[in-house]
């Protein structure tokens, strides 16, 4: 995974600002916008840190949950010939459309 930072079970967005010198980022993944930034590696590394600390005292105190909740619905868009390739392996396998994507998600997203 490219330009992403990970502290604890946090992510972070990782650009880089010509025009200001610097890197920031954003903590993905949360209801709230939550930003960093550092003039170098060390200082981006050291502000996501902070950012990830505090916003998890904040809601903490504010009794509100760390992450964004996720409903499991979601709509993609894929070419025309993945979608009939997609429908003629889910009938092939006895299953539906929806578990094929599943499996699919299931895969790519394993860790490890």
């Amino acid at each position: 995974m490219k330009d992403v930072l990970r502290y604890q079970d946090f992510l972070g967005s990782v650009h880089f600002s010509a025009e200001d010198e610097c890197f920031f980022g954003k903590i993905e993944g949360i209801e709230d916008l939550v930003t960093f930034e550092g003039r170098n590696v060390d200082e981006l590394k050291r502000s996501f840190r902070e950012a990830v600390d505090d916003y998890i005292d904040l809601c903490r105190r504010a009794n509100k949950p760390l992450f964004r909740s996720y409903n499991g619905s979601f709509n993609i868009r894929i070419p025309a010939e993945l979608h009939r390739k997609a429908a003629r392996k889910s009938a092939l396998l006895g299953i539906s459309l929806n578990q094929l994507v599943q499996r699919a998600v299931e895969n790519e997203t394993r860790e490890g």
